[in-house]
């Protein structure tokens, strides 16, 4: 697997990675995370991609020259909640395809967020995600040294904000 910056060429790829993960969600019965249309084919969803990535950070994690994953890192965090008062580096936008589920792509890109935060010498990472389904989404945040901060709910939807402290120092 390899990690490498995205560009605003790479919009087309990181909205088949987030097309193919609704879909993979959407089979499994999860319809409230990122509902069952494709990114894709909504304009304001294609038009926040570019956004973020021309604002952000964006990152694509390849296997075999394949897109295989998505991140976009922003230094501030997504609507609806507040900056932290410090710097930071909020996770957008995380993603794996359908077929590379089960293959660590996610964990990897998390891994690369710590490092670019690190690198930048900020010392929080923070990431807001879908509270429901059982908290699925939550637990894999914690498994990967996050720490549930903050609760709220947008519109009918649970969301979890999440938090990392970076070490910066050698």
């Amino acid at each position: 697997m390899e990690i490498r910056k995205a560009a605003a060429g790479d919009v087309p790829a990181i909205l088949g990675v987030l097309d193919s993960a609704v879909g993979w969600l959407n089979e499994r019965g999860n319809t409230a995370q990122w509902g069952t249309e494709p990114w894709s084919s909504r304009p304001r969803a294609v038009e926040r991609v570019r956004e973020m990535v021309a604002e952000g950070s964006p990152w694509i994690a390849e296997i075999g020259g394949v897109p295989a994953g998505t991140l976009l890192m922003t230094p501030f965090p997504g609507p609806g909640v507040a900056p932290a008062g410090e710097p930071e580096q909020y996770v957008r936008f995380l993603a794996t395809g359908a077929r590379f589920h089960g293959r660590g792509v996610g964990s990897a890109l998390l891994a690369h967020a710590v490092e670019e935060t690190r690198r930048r010498s900020v010392r929080l990472l923070r990431v807001d995600c879908f509270a429901g389904g059982g908290g699925r989404l939550v637990d894999y945040y914690a498994r990967n040294g996050f720490t549930p901060v903050e609760s709220f709910t947008d519109g009918d939807r649970p969301v979890q904000v999440l938090e990392r402290r970076v070490c910066t120092e050698g």
